[in-house]
């Protein structure tokens, strides 16, 4: 993997146990000091704010100059329903709670806002993107279910990226759908060698540097928001 050279010198990192407001999402943010920007983790399947795999993708952005804000998406209350994991506007709405706070908070509220979702997580970030036109300047999504977002594809305008392992040949077929429905900038890439969760030798790696290159293009300084700037 290459070295991200266009990312600031990280002097030091920052991690804070946040949490989101109004029903009260438990966070984990990291910030780089100085930081490009903040890419908000919406995590599939259930998983939460301490998911390995998204732990690691969010270690690696940390040390290209990208905060991090991995959070659970559901209460505790609201995980116990399984319905729940597969609600793409509840967690849509969620998302959209995060950015809001990261719109306001001292510490994020200067820096652009991207979206990563993974399973399910991809759909619902896909959504709040597309609620949220001016306010979210790029998605990821590694091994994502946007098919589930499709009624909302047109009207996504961030830069998207779809991110799909060769052999997970369902999910790739349903990527390569929504990727003709959106209208944004946007991308396929196919990890050779993948399966779903991207557990085989050098796939993780491989994502993690497509996920940050693409970060790196389109949340640089350029994106960054001015005070005077409406959230």
């Amino acid at each position: 993997m290459q070295p991200d050279k266009s990312a600031e010198a990280v002097v030091q990192i920052v991690r804070h146990e946040i949490v989101v407001p109004p029903v009260g999402l438990n966070g984990i943010l990291t910030l780089p000091i100085p930081s490009r920007a903040v890419v908000v983790f919406a995590h599939g399947s259930g998983s939460s704010r301490l998911s390995p795999r998204n732990t690691y993708v969010a270690t690696a952005l940390n040390r290209a100059g990208l905060a991090t804000l991995l959070l659970d998406l559901l209460t505790e209350e609201e995980a116990a329903d399984r319905a729940n994991v597969f609600d793409i506007p509840l967690l849509a709405r969620r998302l959209e709670m995060a950015r809001d706070w990261a719109a306001s908070d001292e510490s994020t509220r200067h820096l652009p806002v991207g979206y990563f979702g993974a399973s399910t997580g991809a759909a619902a970030a896909l959504v709040a993107a597309s609620a949220a036109p001016g306010n979210v300047f790029a998605v990821v999504s590694r091994g994502g279910r946007p098919d589930l977002a499709m009624g909302a594809l047109d009207r996504v305008r961030a830069p998207t990226l779809l991110i799909v392992g060769s052999l997970d040949s369902q999910v790739l077929a349903l990527n390569e759908a929504a990727y003709e429905a959106l209208v944004c900038e946007k991308a396929v890439e196919v990890v050779p060698g993948a399966t779903p969760l991207f557990e085989e030798p050098g796939t993780r790696d491989e994502v993690i540097a497509l996920t940050r290159d693409w970060f790196a293009s389109h949340l640089g300084p350029s994106r960054t928001k001015t005070d005077g700037e409406i959230s």
